[in-house]
């Protein structure tokens, strides 16, 4: 399991957490300033230099490339802001996010939620 700790980018935690799971392919868990990713297999590690390409890619794609470093120490990730400055962005409220509890999926419906965790039991 790989933590990716956002501190300085807290308010893209959510964007970031989807758009990583689905870049390396891994299952997302949300913590308070971090989130961390599970592999789908167990006999498949997350590969941590794909986690770090993302959150680069990710960073880029929001015009904040050069205003963050990513630091990666043993299983750990961490945006660091390189001039002090946090991102300002108006996050998307957490109550509005289903994350599906057997397998991560995350969706803003809550109908698309419901239909989704019955696959699960079929």
């Amino acid at each position: 399991m790989i933590t990716v700790d956002c501190k300085d980018a807290e308010s893209i935690l959510h964007e970031l957490a989807i758009y990583v799971s689905d870049y390396v392919a891994a299952v997302p868990a949300m913590k308070f300033h971090q989130f961390v990713l599970a592999p789908i297999m167990d006999d498949e590690p997350v590969d941590q230099n794909e986690v770090i390409t993302a959150v680069k890619e990710f960073l880029e794609s929001i015009g904040e490339k050069h205003n963050f470093g990513v630091i990666s120490n043993g299983n750990n990730v961490v945006i660091k802001s390189i001039s002090g400055k946090k991102i300002e962005r108006e996050a998307k409220p957490v109550g509005q996010m289903f994350s599906c509890a057997h397998c991560g999926h995350v969706t803003r419906y809550e109908v698309e939620h419901n239909n989704h965790v019955k696959i699960h039991y079929l």
